[in-house]
């Protein structure tokens, strides 16, 4: 167990002397919004949050619709959609607490895809955490939290009626198109079901250029079930299930853009996931909390005819109690994480165990009517377990994390906050594709974090502004450094730091919306970990593949027009800078793999995105949404960069080029 300190970079203390804390739900379920509220200081000054009607508005489909117009926020992959992960400035989602209605989506697959499956169909709201912040986060959030948040029969069905349905059909001109059914009622004044069906049938994408991107074909299918409602007038109930399937035939590498003529191999990725959640509002001291889940996911090909499964389940347990100007969460969290992986249909040939128990305390208080303070601390319990392979390996951590934070009202329109979090992380689970053949470092050390964020808001009745800047280091890094073998171990720190600006401004039926992001994300290596000293190295996504990548600033400019009730049209504009002279291939270098240290350039390029949706009747929606408007052809930043002229073989997915997205909705 250790304490951690910190230092404040001058960036940081320049830019970063202020902010505000908005009062904000935690839990997105209507009837537990009706119930509490939690306030939130430590980490509000870059967090984020997605409705379901942004989604909507640009037929949102895959994850990268998701975080359309979120600068800080960015999906690599390109068009092919199994393969696209998040980054959080910068940082992949394996370093963030990814929750789908509380259930942790865990672990890796296999390091060529993505870990995160969700329908934006399905989604009432998507909350970001940038950063380590409070203490409710859940376990192993050092890069932060995403929680997306599911409908229920409340979302959909107006007020009176007791039964309802939706039927969605889309097309989309680059290429496929979408089917769903949504069937929604009360079964007596206390509770309803929501079912929902949504199948995907996409052919292979063009590029802004026209040309074919091969293996990007795929067949998505999920069905969900939710039934919910008032056990007793204080006692909300929720339990929901969802199974979700791709299949498709992909490359050796599905996040690398193949080769002309390269074999694909039939694969298919499947999750199921059941999630339970009570609420209790008893007293000012008593106000439960009971979330418990148990997830299943798989994925197999042809290649190898190699299969790999990782289950999941846990709870989380939690209480709020208002004594005076005092208000208390506290709770104890559970999760115990399994993969294995072996021949399709053979027997088992490795197993990883992993289990994290947590208990957190945090603690909002509001000293004035200016001054809330914000302070908590977590305790987390690792154990770790590889099994049937050799040598075999069993590794024990623990960390107090803790978090401080204020936020003062300057004047009316002024408002600043500063926070200061910790967090740490045992060895988890690792990718079922390579556990059979991995070793980890006995001596391993949990991984901890330390972060530091500031911000200055000015708020008056049309405009809302708010600057943040933010350093973050993440100590004792867990990475497969061994080029020559999967061998885990403590490679360094990797530090993030950087700036954010969001601008909203609405004028008569006119909302303008501008943001900016700045990130660098750096691994500084531990001593022994190359032979050279080259100093602090920039994170790329392939050869830092579950760290993180690099990305030139960002910029997005959003206008929504709404000149009737019924009648919405919507621009965005983002603009990626240039990131040239990166310096990759240390990693080969080391281990004399390639022709030594090279340099990529990413390439910058703008996007431009339209919508438009109009209702001619209650009961009707019909919406067009034109992305990538221009036919830009280019390769986000995020994605695998383009490494063809050191390794022919090596380079993400181009975007798609344009995209004319034609759905209508009927209600009944």
């Amino acid at each position: 167990m250790r304490l951690r300190s910190f230092a404040l970079s001058p960036l940081t203390v320049a830019i970063g002397i202020a902010a505000s804390s908005l009062a904000q739900a935690e839990d997105a379920d209507k009837s537990t919004n009706d119930r509490i509220e939690t306030m939130v200081v430590v980490g509000e000054a870059t967090n984020a949050q997605i409705d379901y009607k942004d989604l909507e508005a640009f037929q949102a489909n895959d994850l990268a619709d998701v975080f359309r117009t979120t600068p800080s926020i960015s999906v690599g992959g390109g068009a092919s959609g199994i393969a696209q992960k998040i980054y959080v400035r910068g940082l992949e989602d394996s370093m963030v607490n990814v929750t789908v209605d509380g259930a942790p989506q865990t672990s890796t697959l296999f390091h060529h895809i993505g870990r995160v499956t969700i329908d934006p169909d399905l989604l009432k709201q998507v909350e970001v955490q940038a950063g380590a912040g409070e203490a409710t986060s859940g376990a192993g959030a050092i890069g932060g939290s995403i929680r997306f948040r599911t409908k229920d029969v409340d979302d959909l069905l107006p007020a009176g009626e007791d039964f309802g349905g939706r039927v969605k059909v889309s097309n989309f001109s680059n290429d496929g198109e979408q089917h769903s059914l949504t069937l929604f009622g009360r079964l007596n004044d206390n509770w309803g079901v929501l079912a929902y069906y949504n199948d995907i049938d996409r052919n292979n994408a063009e590029d802004g250029d026209g040309n074919e991107l091969p293996a990007t074909a795929a067949d998505q299918t999920l069905g969900f079930f939710k039934i919910s409602g008032d056990i007793a007038d204080n006692q909300h109930l929720s339990l929901s299930y969802e199974t979700r399937k791709e299949k498709g035939s992909f490359s050796r590498q599905p996040n690398w853009s193949p080769l002309e003529g390269v074999p694909l191999y039939k694969s298919e990725g499947e999750r199921e996931t059941y999630v339970a959640n009570y609420q209790l509002t008893h007293s000012d001291l008593i106000n439960l909390e009971l979330s418990a889940y148990h997830t299943e996911s798989s994925f197999q090909r042809e290649l190898f005819t190699w299969n790999t499964d990782i289950s999941s389940y846990g709870f989380d347990i939690r209480n709020i109690s208002e004594i005076g100007i005092h208000r208390f969460t506290y709770g104890v969290d559970f999760r115990e994480d399994e993969v294995e992986s072996g021949p399709i249909g053979g027997t088992t040939e490795a197993r990883e165990e992993g289990t994290v128990w947590g208990a957190y305390a945090q603690a909002h208080s509001q000293i004035t009517d200016k001054l809330l303070l914000s302070y908590g601390v977590r305790y987390d319990d690792y154990e770790f377990d590889k099994r049937l392979v050799n040598p075999g390996v069993s590794i024990d951590s623990d960390d107090l994390s803790f978090n401080a934070g204020f936020a003062y009202d300057i004047t009316d329109a002024w408002k600043f906050s500063l926070g200061y979090a910790e967090a740490a992380r045992g060895k988890e689970v690792g990718d079922g594709f390579t556990i059979d053949g991995s070793t980890t470092d006995p001596q391993l050390d949990a991984e901890t974090v330390t972060n530091i964020e500031a911000s200055l808001e000015y708020s008056v009745a049309d405009l809302d502004i708010k600057l943040a800047a933010y350093q973050s280091e993440i100590d004792d890094v867990i990475f497969d450094q061994n080029y020559g073998g999967v061998f885990y171990e403590n490679v360094g720190t990797v530090e993030t730091d950087g700036i954010e600006l969001d601008v909203t401004y609405r004028w008569n039926d006119v909302e303008i919306q501008f943001g900016f992001a700045t990130s660098d994300a750096q691994l500084d290596p531990a001593d022994g970990v190359y032979s050279v000293d080259y100093g602090k190295v920039d994170l790329a996504g392939y050869e830092h593949r579950g760290l993180g990548n690099s990305r030139g600033d960002t910029w997005n400019l959003g206008i929504n027009y709404f000149p009737q009730p019924n009648l919405t049209f919507g621009w965005n504009i983002t603009y990626v800078e240039d990131l040239n002279n990166l310096e990759v291939m240390y990693r080969d270098e080391e281990f004399s793999w390639g022709p030594g240290i090279q340099e990529i350039d990413k390439d910058g390029y703008t996007v431009h995105d339209l919508y438009a949706e109009w209702s001619p009747m209650e009961q009707l929606k019909l919406n067009l949404a034109v992305t990538n408007v221009f036919d830009k052809n280019y390769l986000d930043h995020s994605s695998v960069g383009d490494y063809t002229a050191i390794y022919p073989n090596v380079k993400g997915y181009n975007e798609p080029g344009r995209d004319v997205r034609l759905s209508a909705t009927y209600s009944f």
